[in-house]
């Protein structure tokens, strides 16, 4: 018997009796949805769910897509991801479809059941920023790419929840060094650090940031002019840098540890510029404490490592969470939600 929340009738998002792809609360919306599409796409293959039974088609069908190919990890051949192409609307409206992308390609998280191993060991790869390393990733890249070669990049969007956004990030940010520049909609994206935002005192935080990014800087600075005087690196081709004009939509909430600390990530940087620092935070941020000591020790290191972000539009969702969890994707889609947006440039 299908559960309440596994329904789209009873769970989805019911205020959608229409959709204007133009409208940013309704893009959000539609994302979030066809990332749980992805979910029930897995779960109905462990549980081999067809016909009436199956959960995941009402997801995306109400929206006027179909499944165009389910993306299968080529280790325990679970699904996790799914590019949808856009049909026609299932609803009758007269507004128009313009905004409207031609693929979607969406990313799950972690999910008990059969996948589960395959979803902790591609967590331990995220957390050891080795995730472009997997098979799972070059699966998805070469789905992309593909992808971008039959439609265009403006047709095209990215989105992906906790691990799945992760791997999104990392999809936008390989196409992002090539000069193409994916909409993306990240919900929950982990942040591989200390977790200093669960610190109530205010004060402490600072501290510990201000002094996290003079360490930072000096490592960056003195990695630098190592790399110039033996290896005769070109530094002027800075990766950072060349991701700052790809500004993708991260969703967070701030009680989920997982990604609260984008928000101290991002405030900080502000807070830097204000005191007078902007130039000590501009080399921290680019790099982590924990690659650069990495780095020290003559261990590789990759320059930018995953969660590290030049610039992003920031969505946090300040509604308290008792009706949702905090880390779940299903928060996205309600229209009830208080949602705090700015957006951060690198400059």
């Amino acid at each position: 018997m299908i559960s309440e929340r596994e329904s789209f009738d009873l769970s989805g998002p019911s205020h959608l009796t229409c959709v204007d792809w133009n409208n940013v609360d309704h893009q959000r919306s539609v994302a979030a949805c066809f990332v749980r599409g992805v979910y029930f796409l897995e779960r109905g293959r462990q549980e081999n769910r067809r016909g009436p039974q199956a959960l995941a088609s009402p997801w995306w069908e109400f929206f006027g897509f179909r499944l165009h190919t389910p993306l299968i990890d080529d280790v325990d051949h679970s699904i996790f991801g799914a590019i949808y192409e856009f049909t026609s609307p299932s609803y009758d409206y007269h507004l128009t479809t313009n905004g409207t992308p031609r693929y979607i390609i969406a990313f799950r998280g972690t999910l008990d059941g059969g996948s589960f191993l395959r979803d902790f060991q591609l967590n331990l790869h995220l957390i050891e920023n080795e995730l472009h390393r997997t098979s799972r990733f070059e699966i998805a890249m070469r789905y992309v790419w593909n992808t971008i070669d039959v439609s265009g990049s403006s047709d095209i969007w990215l989105t992906g929840h906790s691990q799945g956004a992760a791997m999104a990030m990392l999809a936008g940010k390989t196409m992002a060094k090539a000069g193409i520049f994916l909409e993306a909609f990240l919900f929950n994206p982990p942040f591989i650090s200390a977790p200093i935002e669960r610190i109530k005192d205010e004060n402490v935080k600072h501290v510990l940031r201000v002094t996290r990014s003079f360490l930072a800087a000096g490592l960056t600075v003195t990695q630098k002019a190592r790399r110039i005087h033996y290896q005769h690196t070109d530094v002027s081709k800075d990766p950072f840098v060349a991701l700052s004009e790809w500004v993708p939509r991260l969703y967070v909430h701030p009680d989920d540890h997982i990604c609260s600390e984008y928000l101290g990530y991002f405030e900080h940087r502000k807070t830097m510029e204000e005191i007078g620092a902007g130039c000590v935070e501009r080399l921290a941020t680019r790099n982590s404490l924990r690659g650069l000591l990495r780095s020290a020790m003559g261990k590789e290191s990759e320059e930018v490592p995953l969660h590290l972000m030049p610039s992003a539009n920031l969505v946090v969702n300040l509604t308290p969470a008792q009706a949702f969890k905090a880390h779940g994707i299903r928060q996205w889609w309600r229209s009830d939600l208080q949602l705090q947006s700015k957006v951060y440039k690198y400059k």
